[in-house]
């Protein structure tokens, strides 16, 4: 039931609209059957999730299918954009992994800023274990990778199962319910924050080719044009939106991979709210004190009451739902349609066995090493309510790689048959992986879960 602006409770909801309800509030049966349950569904925490892994299964069985090769023609179909003399022609799949995946790239980065203002990782002491548990989740399975292939061509993959997929690893926990403890989720999402910006840096350093420095030179003059305007106050969307195309095409240029584009715009982005918020509020009250609202007012209403929130939360809340509900399943529909002819002899290349030993072994073997030699020497403890057993499982489900896993295997190789066994790879080591993870944790919460239920 609404409530008016002066705290009252007697108004129906009928009473709130002028001429009936929106077509999503109405009682027609498009609305009321197939609109708000989509709206519910989109709202839980795992829809993500399913909605990557539908995409992932649509792109397998397209590449499978009497139409596969509808699918290379589609994905490689070039498009091209020019603006004067300056011209970019890019293949569909190339527009997905650089241009779109840059929205994926810049919520981590909003991600990582707030995590690092507001959230644990501001506090060491909270962070240290998460961090040194992520670093042995990366050094690990990168040392096993390299260990199966015997490095050369194949070795270069070494950065794809250092990766951890958000998505999927909070959709996993999320299957799981109230076994996981809170602490226990938050020591898994920090260390797949810490895995992220390892990650970053891996595509950064080891993955840039024909670097032109003029180029990166260019999009760093930019990026300290972004930070200029804000330490001279401007507050305007639209100027940092221009800014940042422009960081996004200098590095594409430049040979640094352009997505990273997104990261470094994300971190710059201010994570302190602009406004004191009780002050804002206190003249957002005093508009409505007429109990009329004229453009104007609405206008500064909206500045008062927007800008007592960080710029970084609102972002989040805002490009989360694209980045998670469109950008993630169509880069995993352009990526991981992968033939399954020959399946088998591509499951036991030395790329995909060396992918599978990382993600599935090196993951949770790294992960719990790691933590238990950091609790050892006092740098961190157990969360609350958390059991080795349970980190154990956490690690293997750290061990679900597949979106930046397949990001940088379209990075590693210059052969299509290396790619590909990479991509086998990945989504069998991601499928083992989560379901390691959840019998491991199951197997380490039924004791906590049953007494649990005894209490209730």
């Amino acid at each position: 039931m609404p409530i008016n602006p002066h705290g009252h409770n007697d108004l129906s909801e009928d009473d709130l609209w002028v001429s009936g309800p929106s077509y999503l509030a109405s009682d027609k049966p498009l609305a009321r059957r197939v609109a708000r349950p989509l709206r519910e569904f989109l709202r839980v925490e795992t829809s993500g999730s399913i909605l990557l892994l539908a995409a992932a299964v649509v792109a397998l069985l397209w590449a499978n299918s009497p139409w596969a090769s509808s699918y290379d023609t589609f994905w490689h179909t070039s498009i091209g954009v020019e603006i004067g003399g300056w011209r970019i022609e890019e293949t569909l799949q190339h527009w997905v992994n650089d241009a779109l995946m840059v929205i994926f790239f810049f919520v981590v980065g909003l991600e990582i800023k707030y995590e690092i203002v507001h959230g644990d990782l501001r506090d060491p002491r909270t962070a240290a274990l998460p961090i040194v548990a992520a670093v042995g989740g990366m050094l690990v399975p990168a040392a096993l990778y390299v260990l199966v292939t015997g490095g050369g061509e194949a070795g270069k993959g070494w950065g794809i199962p250092m990766a951890t997929d958000i998505a999927f690893a909070v959709g996993v926990l999320g299957l799981l319910g109230r076994r996981i403890p809170s602490a226990a989720r938050l020591f898994l999402l920090t260390l797949a924050i810490v895995d992220d910006i390892g990650a970053i840096l891996v595509i950064a350093v080891f993955y840039t080719s024909d670097l032109h420095l003029w180029w990166l030179a260019g999009a760093l003059g930019l990026l300290a044009l972004m930070v200029g305007l804000r330490l001279l106050r401007v507050w305007t969307t639209w100027v940092y939106a221009v800014v940042g195309v422009a960081v996004w095409f200098t590095l594409l240029e430049s040979g640094v991979h352009a997505t990273l584009a997104g990261v470094a715009i994300g971190l710059i982005a201010p994570a302190t709210p602009l406004l004191k918020q009780d002050v804002a509020r206190d003249f957002a009250r005093q508009a409505l004190r007429d109990r009329r609202l004229d453009p104007d007012e609405l206008s500064r209403m909206r500045f008062l009451l927007g800008e007592s929130v960080g710029r970084v939360e609102r972002l989040q809340s805002a490009l989360h739902p694209f980045s998670a509900y469109v950008v993630l399943p169509v880069f995993a529909l352009a990526n991981a349609g992968v033939s399954l002819d020959g399946f088998g002899e591509a499951l036991t290349s030395p790329v995909s066995l060396g992918i599978m030993a990382g993600l599935v072994l090196g993951k949770p073997v790294g992960i719990l090493l790691a933590s238990f030699l950091a609790v050892k020497v006092g740098l961190g403890r157990l969360p609350t309510d958390t059991t080795w057993s349970m980190v154990g499982g956490l690690g293997a489900v750290a061990g679900i790689g597949f979106t930046v896993s397949l990001f940088i295997a379209g990075l590693s190789f210059d052969s299509e048959v290396l790619t590909s066994e990479a991509k086998v790879g990945i989504l069998v080591a991601s499928l083992l992986a989560a379901v390691v993870g959840v019998v491991t944790l199951l197997a380490a919460t039924s004791r906590r879960t049953a007494e649990a239920d005894a209490d209730d």
